[in-house]
Protein backbone atom coordinates (compact mmCIF):
# COMPACT_ATOMS: atom_id res chain seq x y z
CA UNK A 1 0.00 0.00 0.00
CA UNK A 2 0.89 3.37 -0.53
CA UNK A 3 0.29 5.98 2.61
CA UNK A 4 -0.65 9.64 2.10
CA UNK A 5 -2.14 11.65 4.70
CA UNK A 6 -5.49 12.70 4.10
CA UNK A 7 -8.32 15.54 5.85
CA UNK A 8 -11.19 13.78 8.09
CA UNK A 9 -13.79 15.64 6.10
CA UNK A 10 -14.63 15.59 2.28
CA UNK A 11 -15.52 18.90 0.45
CA UNK A 12 -16.74 16.58 -2.78
CA UNK A 13 -20.79 17.10 -3.58
CA UNK A 14 -20.44 12.83 -4.64
CA UNK A 15 -21.44 10.39 -2.17
CA UNK A 16 -22.21 7.65 -4.28
CA UNK A 17 -19.95 6.48 -6.75
CA UNK A 18 -21.19 3.90 -9.65
CA UNK A 19 -18.76 2.14 -11.82
CA UNK A 20 -19.80 0.48 -15.33
CA UNK A 21 -16.88 -1.82 -17.25
CA UNK A 22 -18.50 -2.51 -20.76
CA UNK A 23 -15.93 -4.79 -23.05
CA UNK A 24 -13.53 -4.41 -25.85
CA UNK A 25 -13.70 -1.52 -28.07
CA UNK A 26 -11.50 1.23 -28.56
CA UNK A 27 -12.23 4.73 -28.35
CA UNK A 28 -12.12 5.81 -32.17
CA UNK A 29 -14.44 2.71 -32.74
CA UNK A 30 -16.56 3.91 -30.40
CA UNK A 31 -16.48 7.59 -30.18
CA UNK A 32 -14.21 9.16 -32.99
CA UNK A 33 -16.77 10.25 -34.73
CA UNK A 34 -18.49 12.05 -32.08
CA UNK A 35 -15.75 14.66 -32.78
CA UNK A 36 -18.59 16.26 -35.73
CA UNK A 37 -20.94 16.84 -32.72
CA UNK A 38 -18.14 18.31 -30.69
CA UNK A 39 -14.94 19.35 -32.40
CA UNK A 40 -13.18 19.23 -29.22
CA UNK A 41 -13.07 15.47 -29.00
CA UNK A 42 -9.52 14.15 -30.33
CA UNK A 43 -11.47 12.22 -32.35
CA UNK A 44 -10.84 11.03 -36.10
CA UNK A 45 -11.72 12.41 -39.57
CA UNK A 46 -11.47 9.86 -42.23
CA UNK A 47 -8.04 10.54 -43.37
CA UNK A 48 -6.40 7.59 -40.62
CA UNK A 49 -5.02 4.50 -42.20
CA UNK A 50 -3.07 1.46 -41.64
CA UNK A 51 -1.37 -0.66 -44.37
CA UNK A 52 -2.05 -4.00 -44.61
CA UNK A 53 1.68 -4.97 -44.33
CA UNK A 54 3.45 -2.44 -42.22
CA UNK A 55 6.43 -3.48 -43.52
CA UNK A 56 5.45 -2.98 -47.38
CA UNK A 57 4.81 0.68 -48.86
CA UNK A 58 3.50 -0.45 -51.60
CA UNK A 59 0.37 -2.63 -49.74
CA UNK A 60 -2.96 -1.25 -49.76
CA UNK A 61 -3.99 1.45 -47.30
CA UNK A 62 -7.02 0.74 -44.97
CA UNK A 63 -8.36 4.12 -44.29
CA UNK A 64 -11.08 4.72 -41.00
CA UNK A 65 -14.40 4.29 -41.58
CA UNK A 66 -18.03 5.01 -40.35
CA UNK A 67 -19.74 1.57 -40.95
CA UNK A 68 -19.33 -0.81 -37.78
CA UNK A 69 -22.81 -2.13 -36.42
CA UNK A 70 -22.38 -5.76 -36.07
CA UNK A 71 -19.41 -7.57 -35.90
CA UNK A 72 -17.42 -11.27 -35.86
CA UNK A 73 -15.37 -12.46 -35.97
CA UNK A 74 -13.84 -11.34 -32.39
CA UNK A 75 -10.60 -9.13 -33.10
CA UNK A 76 -7.31 -9.98 -31.34
CA UNK A 77 -6.52 -8.30 -28.40
CA UNK A 78 -3.73 -10.58 -26.54
CA UNK A 79 -0.54 -9.44 -24.82
CA UNK A 80 1.34 -10.47 -28.63
CA UNK A 81 -1.74 -8.85 -30.81
CA UNK A 82 -1.36 -5.53 -28.74
CA UNK A 83 1.83 -5.18 -29.19
CA UNK A 84 1.70 -5.89 -33.25
CA UNK A 85 -1.46 -3.45 -33.72
CA UNK A 86 0.77 -0.34 -31.26
CA UNK A 87 4.43 -1.31 -32.57
CA UNK A 88 3.60 -2.15 -36.29
CA UNK A 89 5.37 -5.40 -36.13
CA UNK A 90 4.76 -8.89 -34.64
CA UNK A 91 6.02 -9.68 -31.06
CA UNK A 92 9.39 -11.13 -30.36
CA UNK A 93 11.98 -10.98 -27.82
CA UNK A 94 14.06 -8.90 -30.53
CA UNK A 95 11.93 -6.80 -30.87
CA UNK A 96 10.71 -6.07 -27.44
CA UNK A 97 14.51 -5.17 -26.96
CA UNK A 98 14.39 -2.45 -29.22
CA UNK A 99 11.70 -0.37 -26.77
CA UNK A 100 9.78 0.98 -29.92
CA UNK A 101 8.06 4.01 -30.51
CA UNK A 102 4.09 3.64 -30.95
CA UNK A 103 2.98 3.76 -34.13
CA UNK A 104 -0.23 3.12 -34.10
CA UNK A 105 0.04 1.08 -37.47
CA UNK A 106 -0.21 -2.57 -36.95
CA UNK A 107 -4.19 -2.85 -36.39
CA UNK A 108 -4.44 -3.97 -39.96
CA UNK A 109 -2.01 -6.23 -40.45
CA UNK A 110 -2.81 -7.84 -37.20
CA UNK A 111 -6.26 -8.12 -38.17
CA UNK A 112 -5.80 -9.47 -41.67
CA UNK A 113 -3.36 -12.51 -39.31
CA UNK A 114 -6.49 -13.25 -38.25
CA UNK A 115 -8.72 -13.51 -40.57
CA UNK A 116 -8.62 -12.23 -44.27
CA UNK A 117 -10.85 -9.09 -44.51
CA UNK A 118 -10.97 -8.28 -41.02
CA UNK A 119 -8.68 -5.15 -41.35
CA UNK A 120 -12.03 -3.21 -42.36
CA UNK A 121 -14.06 -4.41 -39.42
CA UNK A 122 -11.31 -2.84 -37.04
CA UNK A 123 -10.99 -0.03 -38.87
CA UNK A 124 -14.39 1.40 -38.64
CA UNK A 125 -16.28 3.22 -35.92
CA UNK A 126 -20.07 3.92 -34.91
CA UNK A 127 -21.90 6.66 -36.92
CA UNK A 128 -23.30 8.85 -33.66
CA UNK A 129 -27.06 8.32 -34.89
CA UNK A 130 -25.71 4.53 -34.39
CA UNK A 131 -24.93 4.39 -31.00
CA UNK A 132 -27.67 7.21 -29.75
CA UNK A 133 -27.31 6.31 -26.09
CA UNK A 134 -23.68 7.35 -26.01
CA UNK A 135 -24.47 10.31 -28.51
CA UNK A 136 -26.74 12.21 -25.94
CA UNK A 137 -24.17 11.18 -23.07
CA UNK A 138 -21.67 12.79 -24.81
CA UNK A 139 -24.15 16.37 -25.59
CA UNK A 140 -25.26 16.01 -22.00
CA UNK A 141 -22.38 14.88 -19.64
CA UNK A 142 -18.63 14.46 -19.95
CA UNK A 143 -16.08 12.52 -22.35
CA UNK A 144 -12.78 11.89 -21.49
CA UNK A 145 -10.82 11.56 -24.49
CA UNK A 146 -7.52 10.34 -23.37
CA UNK A 147 -8.54 7.32 -20.93
CA UNK A 148 -6.11 4.00 -21.45
CA UNK A 149 -6.67 0.84 -20.64
CA UNK A 150 -4.31 -0.06 -17.68
CA UNK A 151 -2.31 -2.91 -19.51
CA UNK A 152 -1.99 -3.82 -23.28
CA UNK A 153 -3.30 -6.77 -22.94
CA UNK A 154 -6.92 -8.40 -22.67
CA UNK A 155 -9.83 -8.39 -20.48
CA UNK A 156 -8.75 -10.07 -17.28
CA UNK A 157 -5.40 -8.22 -16.59
CA UNK A 158 -7.56 -5.10 -17.20
CA UNK A 159 -10.55 -5.48 -15.15
CA UNK A 160 -8.18 -6.11 -12.19
CA UNK A 161 -6.93 -2.57 -12.21
CA UNK A 162 -10.13 -1.32 -12.04
CA UNK A 163 -11.19 -1.83 -8.13
CA UNK A 164 -6.93 -2.37 -7.22
CA UNK A 165 -4.74 -0.78 -9.19
CA UNK A 166 -2.63 -4.09 -10.17
CA UNK A 167 -3.58 -7.24 -11.82
CA UNK A 168 -0.92 -8.47 -9.45
CA UNK A 169 0.98 -9.70 -12.31
CA UNK A 170 -1.78 -11.32 -14.59
CA UNK A 171 -1.25 -10.52 -18.58
CA UNK A 172 -3.59 -13.01 -19.95
CA UNK A 173 -5.18 -16.00 -18.59
CA UNK A 174 -4.19 -17.55 -15.35
CA UNK A 175 -5.92 -21.04 -13.80
CA UNK A 176 -4.17 -21.03 -10.83
CA UNK A 177 -4.71 -16.99 -10.08
CA UNK A 178 -8.38 -18.01 -11.40
CA UNK A 179 -8.31 -20.87 -8.27
CA UNK A 180 -7.04 -19.10 -5.45
CA UNK A 181 -8.30 -15.62 -6.71
CA UNK A 182 -6.32 -12.67 -6.70
CA UNK A 183 -4.98 -11.80 -3.77
CA UNK A 184 -4.41 -8.32 -3.78
CA UNK A 185 -6.42 -5.58 -1.41
CA UNK A 186 -9.19 -3.88 -3.73
CA UNK A 187 -10.97 -0.46 -3.22
CA UNK A 188 -13.66 -2.56 -1.76
CA UNK A 189 -11.84 -2.98 1.44
CA UNK A 190 -10.71 0.39 1.61
CA UNK A 191 -14.19 2.04 1.25
CA UNK A 192 -15.12 -0.90 4.25
CA UNK A 193 -12.33 0.48 6.25
CA UNK A 194 -13.32 3.96 6.30
CA UNK A 195 -17.04 3.24 7.21
CA UNK A 196 -18.42 3.36 3.88
CA UNK A 197 -20.35 0.77 1.94
CA UNK A 198 -20.20 -0.98 -1.24
CA UNK A 199 -22.13 -3.53 -3.54
CA UNK A 200 -21.79 -5.51 -6.60
CA UNK A 201 -24.88 -5.61 -9.12
CA UNK A 202 -24.75 -8.39 -11.06
CA UNK A 203 -26.56 -10.00 -14.23
CA UNK A 204 -24.11 -12.72 -14.80
CA UNK A 205 -22.32 -14.30 -11.72
CA UNK A 206 -20.13 -11.52 -10.87
CA UNK A 207 -16.85 -11.44 -12.61
CA UNK A 208 -15.19 -9.36 -9.38
CA UNK A 209 -15.41 -12.37 -7.67
CA UNK A 210 -11.74 -12.81 -9.60
CA UNK A 211 -10.85 -11.08 -6.43
CA UNK A 212 -10.33 -13.93 -3.99
CA UNK A 213 -11.20 -11.56 -0.59
CA UNK A 214 -14.36 -10.88 -2.16
CA UNK A 215 -15.36 -14.34 -1.96
CA UNK A 216 -14.81 -13.69 1.93
CA UNK A 217 -18.25 -15.09 3.87
CA UNK A 218 -18.61 -11.81 5.44
CA UNK A 219 -18.71 -10.20 1.37
CA UNK A 220 -21.52 -12.04 0.53
CA UNK A 221 -24.61 -10.15 1.39
CA UNK A 222 -22.71 -7.53 -0.88
CA UNK A 223 -23.94 -9.13 -4.17
CA UNK A 224 -27.22 -8.02 -5.60
CA UNK A 225 -29.37 -9.07 -8.14
CA UNK A 226 -29.16 -6.94 -10.81
CA UNK A 227 -32.90 -7.30 -12.29
CA UNK A 228 -34.22 -7.93 -8.52
CA UNK A 229 -32.66 -5.22 -6.76
CA UNK A 230 -31.25 -2.00 -8.60
CA UNK A 231 -34.18 -0.29 -9.35
CA UNK A 232 -35.99 -1.10 -6.24
CA UNK A 233 -32.54 0.39 -4.27
CA UNK A 234 -32.21 3.23 -6.55
CA UNK A 235 -36.07 3.99 -6.23
CA UNK A 236 -35.23 3.97 -1.89
CA UNK A 237 -32.05 5.81 -2.08
CA UNK A 238 -30.21 2.66 -0.58
CA UNK A 239 -27.12 2.06 -3.14
CA UNK A 240 -24.05 1.95 -1.19
CA UNK A 241 -21.11 4.55 -1.71
CA UNK A 242 -19.58 2.39 -3.89
CA UNK A 243 -21.35 0.53 -6.66
CA UNK A 244 -20.50 -1.63 -9.16
CA UNK A 245 -22.93 -2.96 -11.88
CA UNK A 246 -22.06 -6.28 -13.86
CA UNK A 247 -23.37 -6.82 -17.25
CA UNK A 248 -24.55 -10.46 -19.09
CA UNK A 249 -21.18 -11.72 -20.64
CA UNK A 250 -23.25 -15.13 -22.56
CA UNK A 251 -25.61 -14.14 -25.56
CA UNK A 252 -28.55 -16.02 -25.86
CA UNK A 253 -31.70 -16.08 -27.81
CA UNK A 254 -33.60 -15.86 -24.72
CA UNK A 255 -31.43 -13.58 -23.06
CA UNK A 256 -28.63 -11.22 -25.49
CA UNK A 257 -25.66 -10.50 -23.85
CA UNK A 258 -24.93 -6.63 -23.12
CA UNK A 259 -21.76 -5.99 -22.14
CA UNK A 260 -20.31 -4.83 -25.98
CA UNK A 261 -17.98 -8.05 -26.14
CA UNK A 262 -17.72 -9.32 -29.88
CA UNK A 263 -19.71 -10.37 -31.69
CA UNK A 264 -22.52 -9.18 -29.06
CA UNK A 265 -24.86 -6.56 -30.13
CA UNK A 266 -24.13 -3.07 -29.64
CA UNK A 267 -27.48 -1.93 -29.18
CA UNK A 268 -28.06 -4.33 -26.16
CA UNK A 269 -25.31 -2.84 -24.73
CA UNK A 270 -27.09 0.67 -25.36
CA UNK A 271 -30.57 -0.70 -23.76
CA UNK A 272 -27.98 -1.70 -20.34
CA UNK A 273 -26.70 1.67 -20.60
CA UNK A 274 -30.30 3.78 -20.86
CA UNK A 275 -31.39 1.55 -17.95
CA UNK A 276 -29.06 1.98 -15.54
CA UNK A 277 -28.96 5.99 -16.08
CA UNK A 278 -31.99 6.12 -15.87
CA UNK A 279 -32.48 4.19 -12.80
CA UNK A 280 -29.62 6.45 -11.22
CA UNK A 281 -31.67 9.40 -12.50
CA UNK A 282 -34.80 8.44 -10.74
CA UNK A 283 -33.21 7.91 -7.58
CA UNK A 284 -33.64 10.29 -4.77
CA UNK A 285 -29.44 10.19 -4.53
CA UNK A 286 -29.21 11.63 -7.84
CA UNK A 287 -27.54 14.81 -6.80
CA UNK A 288 -25.02 13.22 -4.50
CA UNK A 289 -23.64 10.95 -7.50
CA UNK A 290 -21.45 10.32 -10.11
CA UNK A 291 -21.78 7.45 -13.14
CA UNK A 292 -18.75 6.08 -14.57
CA UNK A 293 -18.40 4.40 -18.12
CA UNK A 294 -15.68 2.72 -18.98
CA UNK A 295 -14.37 -0.30 -21.08
CA UNK A 296 -11.83 -2.54 -20.17
CA UNK A 297 -9.46 -2.58 -23.65
CA UNK A 298 -10.27 -2.07 -27.08
CA UNK A 299 -10.79 -5.29 -28.01
CA UNK A 300 -8.40 -4.86 -30.95
CA UNK A 301 -9.81 -2.10 -32.85
CA UNK A 302 -7.70 0.94 -34.39
CA UNK A 303 -7.33 4.35 -32.23
CA UNK A 304 -4.78 6.55 -33.35
CA UNK A 305 -3.25 8.11 -30.41
CA UNK A 306 -0.29 6.07 -29.30
CA UNK A 307 0.29 4.51 -26.28
CA UNK A 308 1.79 6.15 -23.75
CA UNK A 309 4.77 3.67 -22.89
CA UNK A 310 7.61 6.34 -20.89
CA UNK A 311 7.30 6.45 -17.20
CA UNK A 312 4.42 4.88 -16.24
CA UNK A 313 5.45 2.62 -12.75
CA UNK A 314 4.30 -0.73 -11.75
CA UNK A 315 1.69 -1.20 -9.56
CA UNK A 316 3.89 -3.61 -7.55
CA UNK A 317 7.27 -4.44 -9.49
CA UNK A 318 4.94 -8.07 -10.03
CA UNK A 319 6.81 -8.87 -13.43
CA UNK A 320 4.59 -10.89 -15.87
CA UNK A 321 5.59 -15.01 -16.86
CA UNK A 322 7.09 -16.01 -19.80
CA UNK A 323 8.00 -15.41 -22.58
CA UNK A 324 6.70 -11.72 -22.25
CA UNK A 325 8.25 -10.98 -19.04
CA UNK A 326 5.88 -8.00 -18.91
CA UNK A 327 6.77 -5.37 -16.47
CA UNK A 328 3.55 -3.34 -16.41
CA UNK A 329 5.54 0.18 -17.12
CA UNK A 330 3.15 1.17 -20.49
CA UNK A 331 -0.20 1.60 -20.99
CA UNK A 332 -2.76 -0.18 -23.19
CA UNK A 333 -5.02 1.42 -26.09
CA UNK A 334 -7.10 4.26 -25.39
CA UNK A 335 -10.68 2.99 -24.74
CA UNK A 336 -14.17 5.11 -24.16
CA UNK A 337 -14.71 6.80 -20.86
CA UNK A 338 -17.81 8.63 -19.89
CA UNK A 339 -18.70 10.76 -16.11
CA UNK A 340 -21.81 11.48 -15.60
CA UNK A 341 -23.56 13.73 -12.88
CA UNK A 342 -25.18 16.82 -12.45
CA UNK A 343 -22.41 18.62 -10.59
CA UNK A 344 -20.73 18.43 -14.75
CA UNK A 345 -21.71 20.58 -17.06
CA UNK A 346 -22.96 19.85 -20.56
CA UNK A 347 -20.54 18.80 -23.33
CA UNK A 348 -17.89 18.71 -21.04
CA UNK A 349 -14.46 16.72 -22.62
CA UNK A 350 -11.76 15.75 -20.61
CA UNK A 351 -8.47 15.60 -21.69
CA UNK A 352 -5.21 14.29 -20.24
CA UNK A 353 -4.50 14.88 -16.41
CA UNK A 354 -2.59 18.10 -14.96
CA UNK A 355 -0.52 15.86 -12.52
CA UNK A 356 -0.06 14.00 -9.86
CA UNK A 357 3.11 13.82 -11.90
CA UNK A 358 4.40 14.66 -15.23
CA UNK A 359 4.07 11.64 -16.59
CA UNK A 360 0.24 11.08 -15.39
CA UNK A 361 -2.54 9.72 -17.30
CA UNK A 362 -6.07 8.76 -16.89
CA UNK A 363 -6.57 5.30 -16.97
CA UNK A 364 -8.23 2.32 -15.03
CA UNK A 365 -6.46 3.42 -11.75
CA UNK A 366 -8.22 6.24 -12.04
CA UNK A 367 -11.19 5.69 -10.62
CA UNK A 368 -9.74 3.86 -7.14
CA UNK A 369 -7.46 7.40 -7.08
CA UNK A 370 -10.32 9.35 -7.44
CA UNK A 371 -12.70 7.60 -5.06
CA UNK A 372 -9.87 7.55 -2.28
CA UNK A 373 -9.74 11.76 -3.24
CA UNK A 374 -13.49 11.65 -2.91
CA UNK A 375 -13.74 9.82 0.51
CA UNK A 376 -10.48 11.00 1.85
CA UNK A 377 -9.49 7.43 2.40
CA UNK A 378 -6.28 6.48 4.11
CA UNK A 379 -4.25 5.37 1.40
CA UNK A 380 -3.38 4.60 -2.26
CA UNK A 381 -3.41 0.50 -3.37
CA UNK A 382 -0.71 0.71 -5.59
CA UNK A 383 2.07 2.69 -7.30
CA UNK A 384 -0.24 3.01 -10.21
CA UNK A 385 -2.96 4.68 -8.80
CA UNK A 386 -0.95 6.93 -6.68
CA UNK A 387 0.23 8.01 -10.38
CA UNK A 388 -3.02 8.21 -12.11
CA UNK A 389 -4.75 11.39 -13.49
CA UNK A 390 -7.98 11.99 -10.72
CA UNK A 391 -10.82 13.26 -12.46
CA UNK A 392 -12.68 15.09 -9.72
CA UNK A 393 -11.40 17.94 -11.68
CA UNK A 394 -14.67 17.73 -13.52
CA UNK A 395 -17.42 18.59 -10.85
CA UNK A 396 -16.95 22.42 -11.11
CA UNK A 397 -20.18 23.46 -10.73
CA UNK A 398 -21.49 25.02 -7.45
CA UNK A 399 -24.54 23.40 -7.67
CA UNK A 400 -25.73 20.33 -9.26
CA UNK A 401 -27.96 20.42 -12.59
CA UNK A 402 -31.35 20.20 -12.45
CA UNK A 403 -31.51 19.78 -16.83
CA UNK A 404 -29.97 16.80 -17.23
CA UNK A 405 -32.26 14.35 -19.51
CA UNK A 406 -34.84 12.22 -17.37
CA UNK A 407 -34.50 9.09 -20.04
CA UNK A 408 -32.24 8.28 -22.70
CA UNK A 409 -33.15 7.62 -26.78
CA UNK A 410 -34.57 4.14 -27.32
CA UNK A 411 -31.00 2.35 -29.14
CA UNK A 412 -31.26 1.33 -32.85
CA UNK A 413 -31.28 -2.62 -33.43
CA UNK A 414 -27.83 -3.29 -35.06
CA UNK A 415 -27.99 -6.80 -35.09
CA UNK A 416 -30.49 -8.84 -37.55
CA UNK A 417 -29.81 -11.75 -36.83
CA UNK A 418 -30.21 -14.20 -33.37
CA UNK A 419 -27.80 -15.07 -31.04
CA UNK A 420 -26.34 -18.40 -31.46
CA UNK A 421 -27.14 -20.35 -28.16
CA UNK A 422 -25.12 -23.35 -29.89
CA UNK A 423 -21.64 -20.87 -30.36
CA UNK A 424 -18.20 -21.76 -29.09
CA UNK A 425 -17.55 -19.84 -26.49
CA UNK A 426 -15.14 -17.09 -25.91
CA UNK A 427 -11.77 -16.43 -23.95
CA UNK A 428 -13.54 -14.45 -21.40
CA UNK A 429 -16.27 -16.66 -21.51
CA UNK A 430 -13.86 -20.01 -20.48
CA UNK A 431 -12.55 -17.71 -17.65
CA UNK A 432 -15.74 -17.19 -16.19
CA UNK A 433 -16.70 -20.76 -16.55
CA UNK A 434 -12.95 -21.38 -15.19
CA UNK A 435 -13.29 -19.24 -12.35
CA UNK A 436 -17.02 -20.33 -11.70
CA UNK A 437 -14.95 -24.07 -11.38
CA UNK A 438 -12.96 -22.58 -8.62
CA UNK A 439 -16.42 -21.59 -6.44
CA UNK A 440 -18.15 -24.80 -6.81
CA UNK A 441 -14.80 -27.17 -6.34
CA UNK A 442 -14.71 -28.37 -10.07
CA UNK A 443 -10.87 -27.14 -10.18
CA UNK A 444 -10.31 -30.49 -8.25
CA UNK A 445 -11.15 -32.34 -11.46
CA UNK A 446 -9.09 -33.38 -13.88
CA UNK A 447 -11.13 -32.09 -17.09
CA UNK A 448 -10.19 -28.31 -15.33
CA UNK A 449 -9.07 -26.27 -17.00
CA UNK A 450 -9.06 -26.95 -20.65
CA UNK A 451 -11.59 -30.29 -20.99
CA UNK A 452 -14.14 -28.56 -18.80
CA UNK A 453 -14.29 -25.67 -21.63
CA UNK A 454 -13.29 -27.78 -24.78
CA UNK A 455 -16.66 -27.44 -27.19
CA UNK A 456 -18.72 -25.79 -24.55
CA UNK A 457 -21.50 -23.73 -25.86
CA UNK A 458 -22.70 -20.53 -24.85
CA UNK A 459 -25.46 -21.66 -23.33
CA UNK A 460 -24.07 -24.63 -21.88
CA UNK A 461 -21.73 -22.28 -19.91
CA UNK A 462 -23.87 -19.94 -19.01
CA UNK A 463 -26.07 -22.89 -17.07
CA UNK A 464 -22.92 -23.84 -15.74
CA UNK A 465 -21.83 -20.71 -14.55
CA UNK A 466 -25.51 -19.57 -12.97
CA UNK A 467 -25.59 -23.02 -11.18
CA UNK A 468 -22.14 -23.06 -9.46
CA UNK A 469 -22.86 -19.42 -8.20
CA UNK A 470 -25.95 -20.70 -6.94
CA UNK A 471 -23.87 -23.60 -5.41
CA UNK A 472 -21.47 -21.22 -3.95
CA UNK A 473 -24.11 -19.24 -2.14
CA UNK A 474 -25.55 -21.95 -1.19
CA UNK A 475 -22.75 -23.40 0.71
CA UNK A 476 -21.75 -19.98 2.18
CA UNK A 477 -25.16 -19.12 4.13
CA UNK A 478 -24.89 -23.42 5.42
CA UNK A 479 -21.60 -22.34 6.89
CA UNK A 480 -22.72 -18.84 7.85
CA UNK A 481 -25.56 -20.61 9.84
CA UNK A 482 -23.06 -22.97 11.42
CA UNK A 483 -21.23 -20.06 12.80
CA UNK A 484 -18.04 -20.06 10.53
CA UNK A 485 -16.29 -17.02 11.15
CA UNK A 486 -17.06 -14.14 8.52
CA UNK A 487 -13.10 -13.73 7.67
CA UNK A 488 -13.01 -17.28 6.24
CA UNK A 489 -13.90 -18.49 2.09
CA UNK A 490 -16.02 -21.25 1.25
CA UNK A 491 -14.27 -23.64 -0.93
CA UNK A 492 -17.29 -26.47 -2.41
CA UNK A 493 -16.80 -30.09 -2.45
CA UNK A 494 -16.30 -32.02 -5.54
CA UNK A 495 -18.66 -33.76 -7.25
CA UNK A 496 -21.54 -34.32 -4.46
CA UNK A 497 -22.71 -37.52 -3.78
CA UNK A 498 -26.36 -38.25 -4.64
CA UNK A 499 -29.24 -36.62 -2.59
CA UNK A 500 -30.57 -40.19 -1.26
CA UNK A 501 -26.46 -41.21 -0.29
CA UNK A 502 -25.99 -38.12 1.30
CA UNK A 503 -25.64 -38.09 5.18
CA UNK A 504 -27.28 -34.97 7.04
CA UNK A 505 -23.98 -33.98 8.07
CA UNK A 506 -22.85 -33.81 4.44
CA UNK A 507 -25.59 -31.84 3.73
CA UNK A 508 -24.80 -29.13 5.95
CA UNK A 509 -21.24 -29.28 5.79
CA UNK A 510 -20.68 -30.35 1.92
CA UNK A 511 -18.12 -27.41 1.90
CA UNK A 512 -14.69 -26.92 3.22
CA UNK A 513 -13.49 -23.44 4.66
CA UNK A 514 -10.34 -22.06 4.16
CA UNK A 515 -8.41 -19.36 5.79
CA UNK A 516 -7.12 -16.09 4.69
Amino acid sequence: MVSESSSSTSSSPIKTVVVLVQENRSFDHMLGWMKSLNPEINGVTGSESNLISTSDQNSNHVFFGDNSAYVDPDPGHSIQAVYEQVFGEPWTEASASKNLAPTMEGFAQNAETTQTGLAETVMNGFKPENIAVYRELVKEFAVCDRWFASVPASTQPNRQYVHSATSHGLSGNDTKLLIEGLPQKTIFESMEEAGHSFGIYYQTPPATLLYRNLRKLKYIDKFHQFDLHFKKHCEEGKLPNYTVVEQRFFDLLSLPANDDHPSHDVSEGQKFVKKVYEALRSSPQWNEMLFIIIYDEHGGFYDHVPTPVKDVPSPDDIVGPEPYNFKFDRLGVRVPAFLISPWIDRGTVLHGPSGPFPSSEFEHSSIAATVKKIFNLKEFLTKRDAWAGTFDVILTRTSPRTDCPVTLPEPMKLREAGSKDDAKISDFQEELVQLAAALNGDHRKDIYPHKLVENMTVSEAHKYVEEAFKKFQDECQRARESGTDESEIVVCATSPMPPSTKSFVHKIFSCLVCDN
